[in-house]
């Protein structure tokens, strides 16, 4: 347990010019990475060694990567299968419940580390207040496996994609020869890192480009080495600019969307909600006939809806490095409930209303496109594959960051080689980095068909990991309220409190244990028995519980009484610092501290 450190930062005055106030910064950082690497390590000399990570991300950085996180490629592209197969309100009833759990869930994340934001927090928090086995399991299947999402769909189907300009100004997505499994699925840390620099890869051939996918591989393999080699603060710039593109498209797309179903569009069509009826139904059956069926087709898109959001979490690893985390996770925390009813949830209601439900072109194509070729806008499918681009490159810029956090968490429990503490003078994990990044050659892998099916179960291996994460966060709180109330802590006192506990944690572990055991529902059916799919569906749960066993009987660890569980090491080092604060000069100054 920590000593309490007794240095403390003079805080900033209003008053000083921006040099100053630069100065001021940069000693506050200095100093509370000397103070929390010594408070972590209960040694000056191993702090001086080994290094810490710096907090070097700004407020504006970690609201950004906030939204980043919650907005993937499955908004764009891979939803158009789930409408496809269940319908507009069965997508529109799905991400809206998910949505609640999600944010729920978030909650509960947000008051942990807003006590104690550490790097590579959530494997650390289940160490600390769980089992060492649950953080050891964890950790590694949240580094190494892929998670359950919706980007593999993407990638699956970008990698197949082909240009058609047989009809002059339309470019339209189709399968090729070859049939396509669009299984929704995501990846995660490593091998999410080679993933996405594939769909990056391909979605460039959507122009034509005669230069080799291999040459594209390269340079953003080199990228996203550059944003994650130097300085935490040049990750955060890069993660800023990609998610103020999503954002901005996003926001064009639902206005688009209003337009276009008032009437506004070349076409003068008004919609309304006329898709819901013609062709209908607005919740279609799956598998079953009736009721039933309905049902069927709505657990289905629960479980895209919660593979969709994987990556939310992906803020508690940022806060590790953050400026004033205790204020500024808050604030990212509370605006997430806005940023799951604006992007997921108006998003699925418009497309709902832009695009038939019966359209075949839907899981091959981004729904958004389609809307745009129907809207006779055809400046559209080149922005919106742009879009898609840089969301595939912000997702392996983050899968980089955070595997290697992650890493760097593991070594501070033990559970991985004390090399990954290693931090260079700009704070820099550069082992972590180095390690994550080496997985990224197997994009190469991807050039070859034959190897790209090794690489695709290699990918499915991890279907459940994002929903094994979220259930270890709730679990991960539960203890961490028992250790607060057994240890005499007043949740009062703390920076940020959820509100409804314990149910805000019971709910959503409840609901993401039952996606998990629903997640391959469909090959228990009547002559829908698949074994790859069942493999595929249910490897994660072995995968995860594989390692906990295997730490929990090589280790012999129990359980972590709550009464001794360590919510005191590192926090006081934190406690200790006064962070500079820059006062709102003018009135666009006070809206963006507002908004960010």
């Amino acid at each position: 347990m920590a000593d309490k450190s007794d240095i403390t930062v003079v805080g900033y005055s209003p008053d000083s010019d921006a040099a100053s106030m630069e100065l001021s910064m940069r000693k506050a950082a200095d100093t509370t990475t000397i103070t929390e690497a010594t408070g972590m390590y209960g040694d000056a000399e191993i702090a001086q060694e080994l290094g810490y990570v710096h907090r070097g991300l700004k407020s504006r950085h970690i609201q950004f990567i906030a939204i980043g996180g919650s907005i993937g490629t499955g908004l764009f592209l891979g939803i158009g299968g789930a409408f496809a197969k269940s319908g507009p309100l069965s997508v529109l009833l799905s991400f809206s419940i998910t949505g609640i759990a999600v944010y729920a869930m978030m909650n509960c994340l947000g008051e942990m580390t807003t006590w104690l934001p550490l790097p590579g927090a959530i494997p650390q928090y289940c160490t600390r207040y769980v089992d060492p086995a649950m953080g050891f399991a964890l950790g590694w299947n949240i580094w190494y496996l892929p998670a359950v999402d919706d980007e593999l769909r993407s990638w699956s189907v970008l990698r197949k994609v082909k240009r058609d300009v047989s009809q002059p100004g339309q470019v339209l997505a189709r399968l090729s020869e070859k049939p396509l499994t669009l299984a929704p699925i995501a990846f995660r840390s490593a091998i999410a890192v080679t993933a996405e620099i594939v769909a990056a890869a391909t979605l460039v051939q959507f122009w034509e480009s005669p230069i080799s996918p291999a040459v594209w591989i390269s340079i953003l393999i080199v990228l996203i080495l550059l944003l994650n080699m130097f300085a935490v603060g040049i990750y955060g710039e890069a993660e800023f600019i990609f998610a103020a593109i999503k954002i901005l498209a996003i926001i064009g797309l639902l206005l688009m969307s209003f337009i276009v179903n008032l009437g506004g569009s070349p076409s003068g069509d008004r919609l309304g909600f006329r898709y819901w009826y013609n062709p209908g139904p607005p919740m279609k059956e799956v598998v079953a006939t009736g009721a039933g069926g309905r049902f069927l087709g709505l657990i289905s898109t629960l479980i895209f809806a919660a593979f969709s959001y994987g990556g939310v979490e992906m803020i508690a690893t940022a806060a590790g490095e953050a400026e004033n985390p205790r204020k500024n996770m808050p604030k990212a925390i509370k605006r997430l409930i806005w940023r799951i009813l604006i992007f997921y949830i108006l998003g699925s209601l418009a497309i709902g209303t832009l695009v038939r439900s019966d359209d075949e072109r839907l899981g091959t194509a981004s729904p958004w496109v389609l809307a745009a070729y129907n809207a006779h806008i055809p400046v559209l499918p080149s922005i919106i594959n742009a879009v898609i681009l840089t969301s595939a490159a912000s997702s392996a810029n983050a899968f980089l960051f955070v595997g290697s956090r992650y890493l760097f968490g593991l070594a501070q429990n033990q559970q991985a080689p004390r090399i990954f503490l290693k931090c260079t003078k700009k704070g820099i994990p550069i082992y972590g980095v180095g390690f994550t990044a080496v997985w990224s050659g197997l994009a190469y892998m991807c050039l070859s068909s034959g190897s790209a099916t090794v690489f695709g179960w290699l990918i499915s291996l991890g279907t459940v990991a994002v929903l094994f994460t979220w259930v270890s966060i709730c679990v991960a709180y539960l203890r961490f309220r028992q250790a607060l109330i057994m240890q005499n802590v007043d949740r009062a006192t703390l920076p940020f409190k959820s509100r409804f506990q314990p149910y805000t944690a019971w709910v959503p572990l409840c609901f993401f244990s039952l996606i998990i055991l629903a997640s391959g529902w469909e090959v228990f059916t009547k002559g829908n028995w698949s074994t790859q799919r069942f493999v595929t569906s249910y490897i994660g749960v072995i995968v995860y519980f594989g390692p906990y066993l295997g730490w929990k009987v090589w280790k012999k660890t129990s359980l972590v009484d709550p009464a001794h569980a360590d919510i005191w090491s590192g926090k006081a080092a934190l406690d200790a610092i006064e962070w500079p604060e820059k006062a709102p000069r003018n009135f666009a100054e006070r809206v963006w501290n507002k908004v960010v």
